[in-house]
């Protein structure tokens, strides 16, 4: 960052940082098409026939660029990428960090031994997994279509020297996903990039691709927001949905995390869709302008080849828990594919049971294996108390 003496490097960072969390998932041609039938119909109705149809098709034109989300692809040349690792490197290496705990808390025996960063940018999935696996893995595949990205990452990797020994062995970098079909990696990782792809039919092709080269976890990663969630809750229903074709393994798809169930995301069907997101603390890296410690808020699926063990089943704490005396305020996803807003006592629910609820956190699990007992009603509200 010394080195490269940009100007207004904290204005970028930030200006750069609240586009990627505004982003939007870009308008689809089928949508945009229903938009102008419906605005040409409407203006004929309202302004009969005074205007021509050349006049007609130019008003439509400028109420759909008004009111449509203008996407534009992202090109990562020298200089944005080392914005963007000053932005986003500490914060996507916590919550990426935070998956692959999920899976080492709750799979102690599993160790990987190759990897797949799909849009790797900067390297921080690589640095979360050595930081988990570096025992075990002895591949890291990274995938970038920027050539900048790849070269500060690699650069990374080396201490920021052109030339040196990596810091984390067996790392290969690539612009493109291997062709061969045959080519599996214990555990594929996708994170903040499938909102990079330019419509849903690019999406779906990378997911099944991600899902055919996936041996053991698929692990996709986007930004706390609706958009995000959305993405991911069409990537789970994509490799849920069954096999593909023809496929060369034909081991179904299981969602191993966050979803207790593999019902629809009621998050999704609520009458006010919501973001389902988790929260991950960190440190930030020590840039003059950089806070000494962040909240990184994510979205995440883990899906996986094998069903998962019998406590998958546990319920999920959407929401910070509200801690009251004698009583705790837990918010879950449950396995019957409903939320509950529940009342944890020591007198209904046990003491071990209230103790686990009141030690827990935002994204933990707690073992409610069926609908919880004692809802809070309706009429009741956490603020009351």
């Amino acid at each position: 960052m010394q080195e490269s003496s940009m100007p207004n490097i904290e204005k970028q960072v930030q200006t750069l940082t609240n586009y990627l969390w505004s982003r939007k998932l870009p308008a689809e041609p089928e949508e945009l098409r229903k938009k102008a039938i419906q605005l040409e119909n409407k203006l004929q109705q309202d302004a009969g026939s005074l205007q021509s149809e050349k006049q007609l098709h130019g008003t439509v034109l400028n109420a759909l660029r008004k009111t449509t989300y203008h996407w534009q692809k992202l090109s990562y040349d020298e200089k944005l990428s080392l914005v963007y690792m000053a932005a986003r490197l500490d914060g996507g290496f916590a919550a990426v960090s935070r998956a692959f705990h999920e899976i080492q808390a709750r799979v102690p025996d599993f160790k990987p031994q190759t990897l797949m960063d799909f849009g790797s940018g900067t390297g921080s999935v690589t640095w979360a997994a050595y930081n988990t696996w570096g025992q075990s893995l002895s591949e890291y595949l990274c995938v970038d279509s920027s050539a900048a990205m790849l070269a500060l990452a690699e650069r990374l990797l080396k201490g920021g020297l052109d030339s040196g020994k990596p810091h984390v062995p067996g790392v290969f970098f690539r612009q493109f996903l291997p062709v061969s079909p045959k080519i599996q990696f214990d555990v594929v990782v996708s994170a903040f990039s499938l909102s990079e792809l330019p419509s849903m039919a690019d999406r779906t092709e990378v997911i099944q691709t991600l899902w055919r080269k996936t041996g053991h976890f698929l692990v996709l990663v986007e930004n706390g927001t609706k958009t995000g969630h959305c993405i991911l809750m069409e990537a789970r229903d994509l490799v849920l949905r069954g096999p593909e074709k023809s496929p060369l393994d034909r081991r179904p798809g299981h969602v191993f995390a966050p979803c207790p169930h593999e019902l629809p995301c009621p998050k999704l069907s609520a009458s006010q869709h919501q973001a389902c997101s988790f929260s991950q603390a960190y440190s930030t890296i020590p840039f003059s302008w950089n806070q000494s410690h962040k909240e990184e808020k994510f979205s995440l699926v883990i899906l996986s080849r094998t069903l998962p063990e019998k406590d998958h089943q546990w319920a999920r704490l959407t929401q910070p828990v509200l801690k009251r005396p004698r009583h705790v305020h837990c918010h879950l996803c449950c396995p019957d594919g409903h939320l509950h807003h529940v009342v944890v006592t020591a007198r209904r629910h046990g003491r071990h049971l209230y103790r686990c609820a009141r030690a827990s956190t935002w994204g933990d699990r707690l073992p409610f294996t069926t609908s919880p007992e004692f809802p809070l009603s309706s009429a009741q509200d956490p603020s009351d108390n």
